[in-house]
């Protein structure tokens, strides 16, 4: 049975020494976090109208309130060595009230039904 994408992105997370949590980020910030978003999950159907994979895709937004650009790299590297589809990478903006850089990344995965 495979894990879902937000599990998956936990994990490879966690491997980079990023907090992150899903939806909102619920402890006092430290200086560098992620929130994970679930965007779709999407069941493709066939002649058959049965589906046979499910396309799930999340929201990856960094906050960091120092140079963001080589953890930016260090997760496009993490998502694309665990074979994470980025379907876009998005500069925000700096948040002058709180000193966050945002950066979003979309990442995607697709699963076989019969792998559930």
């Amino acid at each position: 049975m495979n894990d879902s994408l937000l599990k998956r992105l936990n994990t490879i997370l966690s491997g980079l020494n990023i907090p992150a949590e899903i939806g909102v980020f619920t402890d006092t910030p430290p200086d560098v976090y992620c929130v994970l978003t679930p965007l779709m999950d999407t069941l493709s159907e066939f002649a058959d109208n049965r589906p046979e994979s499910e396309v799930q895709e999340v929201r990856i937004s960094l906050y960091c309130k120092g140079n963001y650009i080589s953890l930016k790299n260090k997760i496009t590297r993490a998502l694309l060595e665990n074979e994470i589809t980025i379907t876009a990478r998005q500069y925000i903006g700096l948040e002058t009230d709180s000193g966050y850089h945002h950066y979003n990344f979309d990442a995607a995965d697709c699963v076989r039904l019969g792998e559930f």
